[in-house]
């Protein structure tokens, strides 16, 4: 129980704070702390990830925070990607979807460093 709290409070702050975190902190969280199954962890971090960014995201209007015309633009691909993404989640490996993750963080990490 106090690890599932330390882990939620842990991503909703990051979710807050860097407006990410749900996968990069809940994921991991899930499959190595928690013993879930790598595509339960995904696909159990969106859900997890949904509220946080709710309240996030109203907080972030209240203070005036967010353009709201890339949001528009954004959003229609962003339903697409998530449709494909949900779809293929089952017909990867485990393994592949791990590396693929990793690579994904590596990238992010890199980019936000250089």
């Amino acid at each position: 129980m106090i690890k599932k709290m330390i882990t939620g409070i842990v991503s909703g702050f990051l979710n807050g704070f860097f407006g990410s975190g749900g996968g990069t902190i809940v994921v991991p969280a899930l499959e190595f702390i928690h013993k879930i199954e790598e595509h339960k962890a995904h696909a159990t971090a969106i859900l997890i990830i949904f509220p946080l960014s709710i309240i996030s995201t109203l907080i972030y209007l209240k203070n005036g925070y967010i353009e709201i015309t890339p949001v528009l633009k954004v959003a229609g691909g962003s339903i697409i990607g998530s449709l494909i993404g949900a779809k293929l989640l089952n017909k990867i490996s485990s393994k592949n979807l791990r590396k693929f993750f990793g690579a994904i963080l590596i990238i992010a990490a890199v980019r936000m460093v250089f």
